[in-house]
């Protein structure tokens, strides 16, 4: 069911309040029958003295041992219905800290995905605590963290990303289907790898010919019934001969058959849990044609996915009971660890090859329920208008998303063909960094299918590359100029793919001296320039402004300033056009104790 038309503050607020109520009540009823299960064991140990002492009948114990494993059972089911609740609690409180900004911390930080040499993964804080990342993701499978972090260091196609805004658009209010695939087995996320599913469902089979599973079949009735025989009317000689045959039939199949069974033990457990993430998406109709050609991915010969995998839980949940001592002999007897690794490897060869299929429709059903996520609960947020031609990034009102709202001071930027760089001027601390990462930010997004954090945001498919957050290296024995130069110099090179450059460069060759600096400054901003790439750079070194000179009307200096007001700088982070007028690094040095004159 969709959400109400209620903002989402108030309708995570309402849900919060029933789902605590749920909880209470199923911890009270929990309590219930803890005190029930004591009484009763209680009055089975009185039953069973009196019984010992004669005065009452032993068959009479029946009764509250059966009435304690009946209890034993719904217990059972209560302590599901209040980790269920629990886990629902959990899911909107982590909904109403990400709407109070208070969500640092709480989920998944991707820092699998961190990559230096990414042209601007690190630079605009898509991964690690307190990232994008973080702040987007509610997947629960690896496969879903993996899509998400994909689309998000890639730029997709108009076609792709128009896709996408569709589906995203007909998830946003399907709140229900968003706390149902979380309140889905616990740990699931951390416990599925694709990686292993993948080599498993696509390995090479493992032949089995239709007279081996037909003498398995035969030769295990036939032993069981030999050794029936033996210990009822003492047919020794024909139970050593069934027995003698089965060893041999066994030691001619041991070793494929120890394969497959080894080979399903780990890929079994991720299947299991994915099955419930299965069943929840098949229970869905999706408008949008990228839903619905996921859906149908999840459908194999016309049987939904999750019951082929029900298929492969029973074989596996016989073949573990086969290992229980009290039923592995007879399992032995009817040669049923053999016969069992027929059966999966059939289903493998069958039902294996989907097995990618389904990990990836899941995948990317969790990274469109993140994007969903985010729209739903950033209403204003709006899809950005695409461009398909020229170079093209034009917004209006654009904020960080990762800035609180309240604190957040948008700015409206416009770069295309005949404007294609922003000289921007600045004192220290006045807004020069954050506007790039928000530029960065919002293309990310945008280029991904997702919404973004402005007013109004057009924009042609971009390739991204940054140059804000660079370090030097001890381990690679680089200076923080060398990385620098290193980057600009792969920034360069993006512009010989199919894709028009948006670069941001933040304080340009500032590791070198103001003459070096100048001049090579010009030399990439003109080379990039010329190669049709838009962007911009920041400087606090006001000689570097002259380039919008030399560029002429395909550049424009723009600013931010700040005021001092009783020993303190106040800055109001609005852009404005031209350049800085003043500096305040000597007011910075005295405001922190520094004895400058």
């Amino acid at each position: 069911m969709p959400t109400t038309g209620n903002d989402p503050g108030v309708e995570y607020a309402h849900r919060l309040a029933a789902r605590r109520a749920e909880l209470q009540r199923q911890e009270q009823r929990s309590q219930v029958f803890w005190r029930l299960r004591r009484a009763v064991f209680t009055v089975g140990v009185v039953m069973m003295v009196a019984a010992f002492a004669g005065f009452l009948p032993a068959y009479l114990l029946l009764l509250p041992v059966a009435v304690f494993i009946a209890l034993m059972a719904v217990h059972q089911r209560v302590h599901e219905a209040t980790d269920v609740a629990s886990r629902a609690v959990a899911f909107y409180q982590r909904g109403i800290a990400r709407l109070s900004d208070d969500w640092i911390g709480g989920g998944e930080a991707g820092d699998r995905f961190a990559d230096r040499s990414h042209p601007y993964s690190e630079d605009l804080d898509l991964f690690g605590r307190g990232s994008l990342f973080e702040l987007l993701s509610i997947a629960r499978t690896r496969a879903g963290e993996d899509k998400l972090a994909a689309w998000l260091l890639a730029p997709a196609t108009p076609d792709e990303i128009r896709s996408r805004q569709s589906a995203v658009a007909e998830l946003r209010p399907l709140l229900d289907l968003r706390e149902d695939l979380a309140l889905l087995g616990a740990g699931l996320r951390a416990d599925v790898h694709p990686q292993t599913l993948y080599s498993w469902g696509a390995a090479p089979p493992i032949h089995f010919s239709r007279a081996m599973r037909i003498v398995a079949a035969v030769l295990g009735a036939t032993t069981l019934a030999a050794v029936l025989s033996w210990l009822v009317l003492g047919w020794r000689s024909v139970a050593l001969a069934a027995l003698l045959c089965e060893a041999i039939f066994h030691f001619s199949t041991r070793f494929r058959v120890g394969q497959v069974i080894s080979d399903v033990e780990r890929p079994s457990r991720d299947l299991r849990l994915l099955a419930a993430i299965l069943e929840r998406l098949e229970r869905e109709t999706f408008n949008a044609p990228r839903l619905a050609a996921l859906r149908a991915a999840l459908d194999t010969e016309g049987l939904p996915a999750s019951r082929q995998i029900a298929r492969l839980y029973v074989l596996i949940d016989v073949l573990n009971s086969t290992k229980n001592i009290v039923f592995a002999p007879i399992a032995f007897l009817l040669l049923l660890p053999a016969q069992l690794a027929f059966a999966i490897e059939r289903w493998r060869q069958v039902s294996g090859v989907a097995v990618a299929r389904w990990l990836d429709a899941i995948g990317e059903f969790e990274a469109f329920a993140s994007f969903a996520g985010y729209s739903a609960e950033h209403p204003s947020d709006p899809f950005p208008e695409l461009v398909t031609e020229g170079a093209c990034f034009e917004g209006e009102g654009l904020a960080h998303p990762l800035i609180p709202e309240a604190k957040a001071v948008r700015n409206d930027v416009a770069l295309e063909n005949e404007r294609q760089v922003l000289i921007v001027s600045g004192s220290n601390m006045s807004g020069k960094s954050t506007l790039l990462r928000t530029v960065g930010v919002n293309a990310v997004l945008a280029l991904a299918g997702a919404p973004v954090r402005a007013q109004r945001l057009r924009v042609t498919p971009l390739a991204v590359g940054a140059s804000i957050h660079i370090l030097d290296s001890l381990q690679a024995g680089s200076s923080r100029f060398y990385a620098e130069i290193t980057r600009l110099r792969g920034l360069v090179e993006l512009t010989n793919g199919d894709l028009p450059l948006l670069f941001l460069l933040d304080e340009i060759l500032s590791g070198t001296n103001s003459h070096d600096r100048r001049i090579g400054a010009a030399a990439v901003v003109r080379g990039l320039v010329e190669r049709g790439a838009i962007g911009f750079i920041t400087t606090h070194d006001l000689a570097l402004t002259h380039i919008a000179d030399e560029l002429g009307p395909r550049a424009m200096n723009v600013h931010f300033e700040d005021q001092l007001e009783n020993g303190q700088m106040i800055f109001d982070y609005k852009m404005r056009p031209g350049v800085v007028s003043k500096s305040n690094a000597l007011e910075l040095m005295r405001a922190v104790g520094l004895d400058v004159p």
